[in-house]
């Protein structure tokens, strides 16, 4: 049986802070004198976004921070990982950096550094909240599209789709788009097909995050196929979120018989469990994925990237080699 860390793969879904090591969290809030943030047992979308956040305020400083940052890429690194876009949203930290771009400056720097060390090449996707006035949204954006040449390389959208459409954040993936930066958004998690429609309409995805709701309709299945649109799809996640019962009736082996391309992510380790290694296991599993579907969905993962030309060729034909 194949080693899947030594699959060369992207990780286009993985929120940096939900990548926290479990153990990082816990000596990070006994340094502070504070109670560890619990990180399970969430029962609803609701309570699982008020854990996160919990998780968030161990990170006080630009030490710690860093420190999230170079772990994430050693954890990316050991499970075969050659590529790595976390997504990261910087208002959260204004009490502690006062300034949104400097704080996104000091993730970009410590991800250069840990990617060059380690030989995983990385890119940061600038999220929005789309429970926040789409008016912080242009301003996020904004702030991607000047560091454009920095290392950002996407523009994203999260948080809870069921009550925060994707229309009314148009104008702030105009200016994404506009800069370059590749379109990003979450969306066919909580939602079913619409959901996933507004992205590509109202968006512009090049991407959706998770997406695997649009399997409730076939015509945009087909749209989203012909458009080569990938979904970055996370299965533990939406298990764990309800958004399906059980792996077994997940719909990646649907999407992927429909000819939908799909990427294998982990969203947030620390309050899910599995790392990326860890669910493209489950995918052959339980979910029947043979090698070769494995290896097609980390050809994919590198060319739905925005990882440089040379660094796809070099790991496809490594692929290829895995495989064969």
């Amino acid at each position: 049986m194949r080693d899947l860390t030594a699959l060369p793969k992207a990780h286009l879904h993985i929120h940096l802070e939900g990548a926290m090591r479990p153990t990082t969290l816990v000596e990070l809030a006994a340094e502070s004198g504070l109670e560890t943030p619990a990180v399970r047992g969430f029962s609803d979308f609701r309570a699982f976004v008020e854990m996160y956040v919990a998780a968030c305020s161990v990170l006080d400083g630009e030490r710690r921070l860093r420190r999230l940052v170079r772990e994430v890429v050693e954890d990316a690194a050991a499970d075969g990982v050659v590529w790595i876009e976390p997504a990261f949203y910087a208002p959260r930290y204004r009490s502690v950096f006062g300034d949104d771009r400097l704080t996104i400056e000091v993730v970009l720097d410590e991800l250069d550094a840990s990617g060059r060390r380690l030989g995983v090449g990385t890119g940061l996707i600038v999220a929005a909240d789309r429970t926040v006035e789409p008016a912080e949204a242009v301003e996020q954006a904004t702030i991607a599209a000047a560091l454009a040449d920095r290392g950002v390389i996407g523009f994203g959208l999260a948080n809870d789709e069921s009550r925060w459409p994707p229309e009314p954040f148009a104008p702030a993936f105009k200016v994404a788009l506009d800069a370059g930066l590749l379109s990003v958004p979450h969306g066919g998690e909580l939602l079913g097909a619409p959901s996933v429609a507004a992205c590509v309409d109202a968006c512009g995805a090049h991407r959706v995050m998770h997406g695997i709701r649009a399997v409730e309709d076939p015509e945009l299945v087909r749209r989203i196929a012909d458009l080569g649109i990938c979904l970055d799809v996370c299965p533990t996640s939406n298990v764990e979120l309800g958004v399906v019962e059980r792996i077994e009736d997940h719909p990646l082996p649907q999407l992927l018989e429909a000819g939908v391309m799909c990427s294998i992510n982990a969203d947030d380790p620390l309050l899910f469990g599995p790392g990326v290694a860890d669910e493209y296991r489950l995918c052959r599993d339980r979910l029947g994925l043979t090698d070769s579907d494995l290896a097609r969905i980390a050809v994919w993962s590198l060319e739905a990237s925005a990882a440089p030309a040379d660094l796809i060729d070099r790991h496809v034909a490594a692929i290829d080699a895995w495989l064969a």
